[in-house]
Protein backbone atom coordinates (compact mmCIF):
# COMPACT_ATOMS: atom_id res chain seq x y z
CA UNK A 1 0.00 0.00 0.00
CA UNK A 2 2.80 2.43 0.88
CA UNK A 3 4.50 1.83 -2.48
CA UNK A 4 1.20 2.48 -4.27
CA UNK A 5 0.77 5.82 -2.45
CA UNK A 6 4.32 6.90 -3.30
CA UNK A 7 4.00 5.86 -6.95
CA UNK A 8 0.75 7.82 -7.39
CA UNK A 9 2.34 10.86 -5.74
CA UNK A 10 5.34 10.70 -8.08
CA UNK A 11 2.98 10.41 -11.03
CA UNK A 12 0.80 13.32 -9.84
CA UNK A 13 3.07 15.61 -7.82
CA UNK A 14 0.32 18.16 -7.09
CA UNK A 15 -2.01 15.58 -5.53
CA UNK A 16 -2.52 15.35 -1.80
CA UNK A 17 -3.82 12.58 0.44
CA UNK A 18 -7.48 13.18 -0.48
CA UNK A 19 -7.02 12.77 -4.25
CA UNK A 20 -4.75 9.74 -3.83
CA UNK A 21 -7.40 8.08 -1.64
CA UNK A 22 -10.18 8.89 -4.14
CA UNK A 23 -8.19 7.23 -6.94
CA UNK A 24 -7.62 4.16 -4.79
CA UNK A 25 -11.35 3.98 -3.99
CA UNK A 26 -12.30 4.12 -7.68
CA UNK A 27 -9.83 1.44 -8.72
CA UNK A 28 -10.09 -0.94 -5.77
CA UNK A 29 -13.59 -0.51 -4.38
CA UNK A 30 -13.77 -4.01 -2.91
CA UNK A 31 -10.80 -3.78 -0.51
CA UNK A 32 -10.19 -1.71 2.66
CA UNK A 33 -8.78 1.74 1.90
CA UNK A 34 -6.60 3.60 4.44
CA UNK A 35 -7.88 6.86 5.89
CA UNK A 36 -6.79 10.19 4.44
CA UNK A 37 -4.74 10.87 7.59
CA UNK A 38 -2.84 7.59 7.09
CA UNK A 39 -2.01 8.47 3.49
CA UNK A 40 -0.94 11.95 4.59
CA UNK A 41 1.34 10.41 7.23
CA UNK A 42 3.02 8.25 4.56
CA UNK A 43 3.61 11.28 2.34
CA UNK A 44 4.90 13.29 5.28
CA UNK A 45 7.30 10.54 6.34
CA UNK A 46 8.86 10.61 2.87
CA UNK A 47 9.09 14.41 2.76
CA UNK A 48 6.37 14.76 0.13
CA UNK A 49 4.11 17.19 2.02
CA UNK A 50 4.42 20.84 1.06
CA UNK A 51 4.62 23.07 4.12
CA UNK A 52 2.56 26.24 4.03
CA UNK A 53 3.89 29.38 5.64
CA UNK A 54 1.83 31.02 8.36
CA UNK A 55 -0.70 33.47 6.97
CA UNK A 56 0.25 37.08 7.57
CA UNK A 57 -2.46 39.71 7.79
CA UNK A 58 -1.47 43.02 6.27
CA UNK A 59 -1.66 45.84 8.79
CA UNK A 60 -4.00 48.76 8.14
CA UNK A 61 -4.69 51.89 10.12
CA UNK A 62 -7.98 52.39 11.93
CA UNK A 63 -10.16 55.44 12.45
CA UNK A 64 -8.46 57.86 14.85
CA UNK A 65 -10.29 59.82 17.54
CA UNK A 66 -9.51 63.42 18.54
CA UNK A 67 -8.92 62.64 22.22
CA UNK A 68 -9.82 66.13 23.45
CA UNK A 69 -10.37 65.25 27.12
CA UNK A 70 -8.12 63.46 29.62
CA UNK A 71 -8.45 59.68 29.47
CA UNK A 72 -10.29 59.78 26.15
CA UNK A 73 -7.14 58.65 24.37
CA UNK A 74 -3.83 57.24 25.51
CA UNK A 75 -0.90 56.84 23.15
CA UNK A 76 1.77 54.17 23.58
CA UNK A 77 4.99 53.01 21.95
CA UNK A 78 8.51 51.80 22.65
CA UNK A 79 11.22 54.43 22.40
CA UNK A 80 13.62 52.31 20.41
CA UNK A 81 16.40 50.13 21.70
CA UNK A 82 19.23 51.45 23.89
CA UNK A 83 22.46 49.66 24.73
CA UNK A 84 23.38 50.31 28.36
CA UNK A 85 26.81 50.48 29.93
CA UNK A 86 26.57 46.85 31.10
CA UNK A 87 25.89 45.71 27.48
CA UNK A 88 22.24 45.02 28.27
CA UNK A 89 19.54 46.41 25.98
CA UNK A 90 16.78 48.66 27.32
CA UNK A 91 13.36 49.10 25.67
CA UNK A 92 11.50 52.08 27.21
CA UNK A 93 7.71 51.55 27.06
CA UNK A 94 5.94 54.91 27.24
CA UNK A 95 2.29 55.91 27.60
CA UNK A 96 0.95 59.47 27.33
CA UNK A 97 -2.46 61.07 27.67
CA UNK A 98 -3.21 62.66 24.29
CA UNK A 99 -5.22 65.64 25.55
CA UNK A 100 -2.96 66.75 28.40
CA UNK A 101 0.29 65.40 26.86
CA UNK A 102 1.08 64.07 30.32
CA UNK A 103 3.57 61.19 30.46
CA UNK A 104 1.63 58.53 32.35
CA UNK A 105 4.47 56.03 32.51
CA UNK A 106 7.91 55.33 31.12
CA UNK A 107 9.12 51.85 32.01
CA UNK A 108 12.63 50.68 31.10
CA UNK A 109 12.12 47.05 30.08
CA UNK A 110 14.63 44.40 29.06
CA UNK A 111 12.41 43.16 26.21
CA UNK A 112 9.31 43.98 24.15
CA UNK A 113 7.88 40.71 25.47
CA UNK A 114 4.08 40.77 25.78
CA UNK A 115 4.17 39.64 29.42
CA UNK A 116 6.19 42.71 30.43
CA UNK A 117 3.73 45.01 28.65
CA UNK A 118 0.82 43.33 30.46
CA UNK A 119 2.47 44.10 33.80
CA UNK A 120 3.04 47.76 32.90
CA UNK A 121 -0.54 48.34 31.75
CA UNK A 122 -2.04 46.39 34.64
CA UNK A 123 -0.24 48.69 37.07
CA UNK A 124 -1.15 51.79 35.05
CA UNK A 125 -4.86 50.91 34.90
CA UNK A 126 -4.93 50.47 38.69
CA UNK A 127 -3.28 53.87 39.19
CA UNK A 128 -5.02 55.92 36.46
CA UNK A 129 -8.19 54.06 35.55
CA UNK A 130 -9.13 52.95 32.05
CA UNK A 131 -8.92 55.17 28.95
CA UNK A 132 -11.63 55.18 26.30
CA UNK A 133 -9.09 54.36 23.58
CA UNK A 134 -5.43 53.39 23.19
CA UNK A 135 -3.47 54.35 20.06
CA UNK A 136 -0.36 52.46 18.95
CA UNK A 137 1.54 51.40 15.86
CA UNK A 138 1.24 47.90 14.39
CA UNK A 139 4.30 46.47 16.10
CA UNK A 140 4.73 43.82 18.78
CA UNK A 141 3.20 43.51 21.35
CA UNK A 142 0.40 45.91 20.36
CA UNK A 143 -0.48 43.94 17.22
CA UNK A 144 0.18 40.50 15.74
CA UNK A 145 0.69 39.97 12.01
CA UNK A 146 -0.43 36.33 12.28
CA UNK A 147 -3.67 36.91 14.20
CA UNK A 148 -7.16 37.71 12.97
CA UNK A 149 -7.52 41.50 12.57
CA UNK A 150 -3.89 41.72 13.76
CA UNK A 151 -5.13 41.44 17.35
CA UNK A 152 -2.38 40.47 19.80
CA UNK A 153 -3.16 39.04 23.26
CA UNK A 154 -2.53 42.51 24.68
CA UNK A 155 -5.02 44.11 22.27
CA UNK A 156 -7.65 41.44 23.00
CA UNK A 157 -7.24 42.14 26.72
CA UNK A 158 -7.79 45.86 26.12
CA UNK A 159 -10.95 45.13 24.13
CA UNK A 160 -12.30 42.90 26.90
CA UNK A 161 -11.78 45.79 29.31
CA UNK A 162 -13.91 47.97 27.04
CA UNK A 163 -11.00 49.99 25.62
CA UNK A 164 -11.12 50.96 21.95
CA UNK A 165 -8.11 50.04 19.78
CA UNK A 166 -6.63 52.67 17.46
CA UNK A 167 -3.83 51.85 15.04
CA UNK A 168 -1.85 54.29 12.94
CA UNK A 169 -1.17 53.43 9.28
CA UNK A 170 2.15 51.64 8.73
CA UNK A 171 4.82 54.20 7.84
CA UNK A 172 2.78 57.15 9.19
CA UNK A 173 4.31 57.97 12.63
CA UNK A 174 2.87 61.51 12.32
CA UNK A 175 -0.52 59.99 13.19
CA UNK A 176 0.91 59.55 16.68
CA UNK A 177 2.70 62.90 16.42
CA UNK A 178 2.38 64.15 20.00
CA UNK A 179 3.77 60.92 21.35
CA UNK A 180 6.64 60.96 18.84
CA UNK A 181 7.56 64.53 19.84
CA UNK A 182 7.61 63.45 23.48
CA UNK A 183 10.02 60.68 22.49
CA UNK A 184 12.38 63.23 20.93
CA UNK A 185 12.39 65.22 24.17
CA UNK A 186 12.90 62.04 26.19
CA UNK A 187 15.85 61.02 24.03
CA UNK A 188 17.53 64.42 24.44
CA UNK A 189 17.09 64.42 28.21
CA UNK A 190 17.80 60.77 28.98
CA UNK A 191 20.55 59.71 26.57
CA UNK A 192 22.94 62.69 26.43
CA UNK A 193 25.28 61.93 28.04
CA UNK A 194 24.48 58.21 28.01
CA UNK A 195 25.93 57.15 31.35
CA UNK A 196 23.31 54.62 32.42
CA UNK A 197 24.98 51.46 33.69
CA UNK A 198 22.17 49.19 34.84
CA UNK A 199 18.57 48.71 33.70
CA UNK A 200 17.18 49.72 37.11
CA UNK A 201 18.96 53.09 36.78
CA UNK A 202 17.20 53.71 33.46
CA UNK A 203 13.91 53.80 35.32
Amino acid sequence: MENYILNVKREHTSWGARKIRERRLRRFSGIPIPAKSTIHAVLDRHGLVERRGRLRHRAHGTALSLGQKPNELWCTDYKGEFLLGNHQYCYPLTVTDHASRFLLTGEALSSTCEDYAFTVFEKLFKERGLPANIRSDNGVPFASAHALFNLSKLAVWWLRLGIGIERIKPGHPQQNGRHERMHLTLKKEATKPAVVIFLCEAE
